[in-house]
């Protein structure tokens, strides 16, 4: 619950933060427009039944390494944007010889927060039968959220997720419920504590690096060091990485670059997985 100490409305409404956002979202529809145009890929594969029950297929030019596919969920608070606006991640990943997917999920209002958790899983499963390999799951802010559940899931039925890079994600959602960014998503109290990776029981073992930007808010500087720290207490091999400077908008920015030390990051990730 927000208290009167921190105003939790300015912590997290990325968009008053940066007040170029627009800029740089425009920029990422070009930017993932000319890399669908450009790129060895297979696009607008079915993974469930709904109509954004889709991912796309990004592979590397010169030869696939054989290693774990890397999967990266978009964000915007489970309530706006879908792979489309962000197909150029897969470009630093691409040219490391890592092949990439991209998954939509349905969207708030219309789905709920549990709905599109169990919509990513699926997405997950379809790419690791249709690839026969691992996955790395990566993404950005309600990305992050999601690629840290994959990882905590506990199925005995599912293949397991043993490495995630979540990119100033979130992962203990009760400081959201107070907020505007709620309207849409309609979280209880009780809902967002279910549904946050932090009070679940953390994975045993595996690999997570927890990446934000520097001129983040403080909010979600902490919710990336917590998932450290507790996971890190629960046997996983845990890192916090800034990426200097970096605001929300352009955090991910180095995923398209193939010497950016976020893409080093991923390609680690990827030895063991």
């Amino acid at each position: 619950m927000a208290s009167g100490r921190l105003d939790y409305e300015a912590e997290y409404n990325n968009r008053a933060r940066v007040p170029d956002h627009l800029i740089h979202l425009d920029g990422w529809e070009q930017d993932a427009a000319a890399y669908r145009a450009t790129a060895r890929c297979e696009l607008s594969l079915s993974y469930g039944a709904g109509e954004r029950n889709q991912v796309d297929l990004f592979y590397p030019e010169n030869g696939d390494s054989g290693g774990p596919v890397v999967l990266f969920i978009h964000g915007g608070y489970w309530q706006s944007r879908d792979r489309t606006s962000v197909s150029h991640v897969a470009r630093g990943a691409n040219m490391r010889g890592l092949t990439v997917a991209v998954p939509s999920y349905s969207l708030a209002p219309a789905a709920n927060l549990a709905g599109i958790i169990a919509e990513i899983e699926a997405a997950a499963d379809f790419i690791m039968r249709r690839m026969d390999r691992p996955i790395v799951a990566t993404g950005h802010s309600a990305g992050g959220h999601l690629a840290a559940c994959l990882m905590a899931r506990t199925s005995p039925s599912l293949r397991p997720v043993r490495a995630a890079m979540p990119i100033s994600g979130l992962f203990d959602l009760p400081p959201l419920v107070e907020t505007s960014i709620n309207k849409a998503l309609g979280l209880t109290l009780e809902e967002a504590h279910r549904l946050s990776p932090l009070e679940w029981t953390p994975p045993g073992s595996g690999k997570l690096v927890a990446v934000v930007g520097g001129a983040e808010s403080g909010e979600f500087l902490r919710q990336s060091r917590a998932i450290v720290d507790t996971w890190g207490r629960a046997g996983v091999t845990t890192r916090y990485h800034e990426v200097p400077e970096a605001h929300h908008f352009n955090v991910i920015a180095g995923l398209a670059n193939p010497a950016d030390p976020l893409v080093d990051i991923l390609v680690e990730l990827t030895e063991g997985a």
